[in-house]
C-alpha cells in the first residue's frame, strides 16, 4: 500500500487543486479528503456516484453517580482539563475530551461507561476506477481526530491524502502513516513562513517529501527555490499561474486529460513512479 499526503501551510495554496488531479490521473487510486472542515473535493469529481453515507461516533465517558465514591481520580489523571468535580461528582467538558479512555481504567468503583457522540459523516463515492472518501465534521465539533482516523481506514493501494491545512493535530493525525508528503506552496513570503511549519511536521514523522510550487512566477519562485536548495530538498513540479486553470479550479473542474495543462501532473506522476511511490 502506497499513501501520498499532500499538505500546505494554508489554505487556498493548491492542496485540493493538486490532490484531486493526481488522483484523477492514477488508475484506481483513492481520494481521501481529511481537510474534513471543509471538505470540497469530491465536488471536482462531477456525476460521482454516492455509494455510502456513514455516521462516524467518538467515545467519551459517562459517570454512575451510584457507584462514584468521590475518589477524583479520573479528574486529576486527566491531562487535557476535560473533567472537573463539582457538586461531588465529576463534569465532563466533552468538546475538549481526547477519547484516551484513561478515566475509565483509573476508577477503581467501576463508574464510567462509555458514551456515544456523533462527530461527522464519512461518505464513499465511485467515479470510473477511482474512488472518492470524503469526512464531514459535524457543526460545533472541536476536534477532527476521530474522524480523519475513520476516512484514513478507507485507504487502499494508491491513496492521496488530501491533507487539512497547516500544522495542527488533525493534520497530524493525517499523514501518520504516510510513505511520502507533497507540500504545495505559492511563491510568497507569506507561503514560505508557512511551508517552512510543515518541513518541521513532516521531518518529525520522518517521512520523505518534495515540493510543489504552485501558481508559479519566474521573476518571484526563488523565494521558494532557495529554501528548498538550502535544505536539500527536492522541488517536484511547478505549475505556472493560469487563468484558464485557476477558472478551472473555481468551477470545482478537474483538468482535462488530453489537455496541455495536464502534462505538468504526468510529470509529478512520472517522478513518482521513479521513487517508487507509486506503481
Amino acid at each position: 500500500m502506497s499513501k501520498i499526503a499532500v499538505l500546505s501551510g494554508k489554505g487556498g495554496s493548491g492542496k485540493t487543486f493538486i490532490s484531486t488531479n493526481l488522483s484523477n490521473i492514477i488508475n484506481g487510486s483513492t481520494y481521501l479528503d481529511c481537510d474534513v472542515e471543509e471538505p470540497n473535493g469530491h465536488i471536482f469529481y462531477s456525476n460521482c456516484k454516492l455509494l455510502e453515507d456513514k455516521k462516524v461516533y467518538r467515545l467519551v465517558p459517562n459517570f454512575d453517580s451510584e457507584k462514584c465514591n468521590g475518589c477524583r481520580d479520573c479528574v486529576n489523571f486527566c491531562k487535557f482539563s476535560a473533567l472537573a468535580f463539582i457538586g461531588n461528582k465529576p463534569l465532563l467538558f466533552d468538546e475538549v475530551c481526547h477519547s484516551c479512555g484513561g478515566c475509565n481504567l483509573v476508577c477503581s468503583q467501576n463508574a464510567i461507561s462509555d458514551k456515544e457522540i456523533e462527530v461527522g459523516t464519512v461518505s464513499i463515492y465511485s467515479k470510473n476506477d477511482n474512488t472518492i472518501i470524503s469526512g464531514q465534521m459535524k457543526i460545533g465539533e472541536a476536534s477532527a481526530v476521530s474522524l480523519i482516523s475513520e476516512v484514513l481506514k478507507n485507504a487502499s493501494e494508491q491513496s492521496i491524502i488530501d491533507c487539512p491545512p497547516g500544522s495542527a493535530c488533525s493534520t497530524m493525525e493525517a499523514i501518520k502513516g504516510a510513505d511520502y508528503c507533497i507540500l504545495v506552496t505559492e511563491p510568497t513570503i507569506f507561503s514560505l513562513h508557512n511551508i517552512m511549519m510543515i518541513v518541521e511536521l513532516v521531518e518529525l514523522f520522518n517521512i520523505p517529501y518534495g515540493f510543489v510550487i504552485n501558481k508559479s512566477d519566474d521573476s518571484i519562485d526563488y523565494i521558494i527555490e532557495d529554501y528548498i536548495k538550502s535544505i536539500n530538498q527536492e522541488l517536484l513540479i511547478k505549475i505556472p499561474f493560469s487563468t484558464e486553470l485557476a477558472k478551472s479550479n473555481a468551477s470545482g473542474k478537474l483538468i482535462n486529460i488530453n489537455s496541455k495543462e495536464i502534462d505538468n501532473f504526468n510529470q509529478l506522476k512520472v517522478k513518482l513512479i521513479e521513487k517508487g511511490i507509486i506503481k
